[in-house]
């Protein structure tokens, strides 16, 4: 994302992608989800090296809340 004012706080696959924006939409956080392979096969272009990653963008406002969650995930999935 060129906008300034959005962080990227993870890269991962569609099911980590996914819990995590469902726990940060219920804290009203409103992450947005930047799909690479998406967005080449829709240009024309063609699919990615990892098809299945995503990254997920906050607004700086909303960061310190969004990097606990996906903190607090990640650490779940090591365990």
């Amino acid at each position: 994302m060129t906008d300034s004012n959005y962080i990227k706080i993870y890269t991962g696959n569609f099911a980590v992608v996914k819990r995590i924006t469902i726990e940060l939409n219920d804290m009203d956080i409103n992450p947005v989800v930047k799909d690479q392979a998406e967005s080449a096969i829709l240009g024309g272009f063609g699919g990615t090296l990892a098809p299945d990653f995503q990254e997920v963008y906050v607004h700086k406002d909303e960061l310190e809340k969004a990097t606990k969650v996906v903190n607090d995930i990640t650490s779940e999935l090591e365990a």
